[in-house]
């Protein structure tokens, strides 16, 4: 699925909207984003539009921020970002590059329904927070709660089900034409038996029933397994982002 610069633009901003930090600030149009640990993208400079004239002053007002908050100052810089230097740019200013992710995307299809092992929730039950949970680092469980009570209204939550117990999690979020699919985790003893699949139908029916027309999701490109999953339910490349952090 070939996506333009427009499109992956209108994806990665919706990106952002779908895992919003508790505290945000406006950085000469970059969106500096604080949760206290955790999250690598609720604790970066999302760099998607740029307004000034000073991208040294902007950097060091980043700087002081998360300085201000004793954490590490980092930027997200995807194909999109602005300006288009950027990455060059820090890199000079002694940002190392973090590990890549990929950005995939996918055609909605209307055939699909959600299949019967699958449950959609308004809220995230303890249950399923439990599963989304069991694979996070200490810092990112004790602030999961935090984001998720911060999530756009436009938003429902799944789980797959097998002998009355919560097995596989997800979460997508509706923005205009877009889905997102986030918050993927199936517990060890589960995996492998097509439930994350069936996480997958579910998001997507309801995304159809949304009238959003592409799912999209980001991922870990070092994480072969769930890559190999969405490209197997048919997700395709769409972009690729890193994070640079300040040595």
């Amino acid at each position: 699925m070939p996506v333009s610069r427009e499109q992956l633009a209108k994806i990665e901003a919706a990106a952002v909207r779908s895992w919003p930090a508790p505290e945000t600030a406006d950085v000469e149009g970059w969106l500096w984003r604080y949760a206290s640990g955790g999250s690598l993208r609720a604790n970066s400079v999302s760099t998607l539009a740029f307004s000034g004239n000073d991208l040294n002053a902007a950097v060091h007002d980043a700087e002081r921020r998360y300085q201000a908050k004793g954490a590490a100052c980092r930027f997200t810089i995807s194909e999109v970002s602005r300006p288009r230097d950027l990455d060059a740019r820090l890199a000079v200013m002694g940002y190392e590059r973090g590990e890549g992710h990929v950005t995939m995307a996918k055609e909605v299809a209307s055939s699909v329904r959600v299949p019967a092992d699958a449950e959609l929730y308004a809220d995230p039950t303890p249950d399923w927070l439990a599963v989304y949970v069991s694979g996070l680092s200490p810092d990112r469980r004790e602030i999961a709660p935090a984001i998720l009570a911060g999530l756009p209204a436009h938003r429902c939550y799944f789980a797959c089900h097998r002998a009355g117990v919560v097995v596989s999690s997800g979460l997508s979020i509706a923005d205009g034409g877009l889905a997102s699919v986030q918050c993927m985790a199936t517990r060890a003893g589960a995996r492998r038996n097509g439930c994350a699949k069936a996480v997958l139908s579910a998001i997507e029916a309801w995304a159809a029933a949304q009238g959003c027309t592409h799912l999209y999701l980001q991922a870990e490109t070092a994480n072969v397994a769930a890559i190999a999953l969405y490209e197997g339910y048919g997700f395709r490349n769409a972009g690729r982002y890193h994070l640079r952090t300040k040595r």
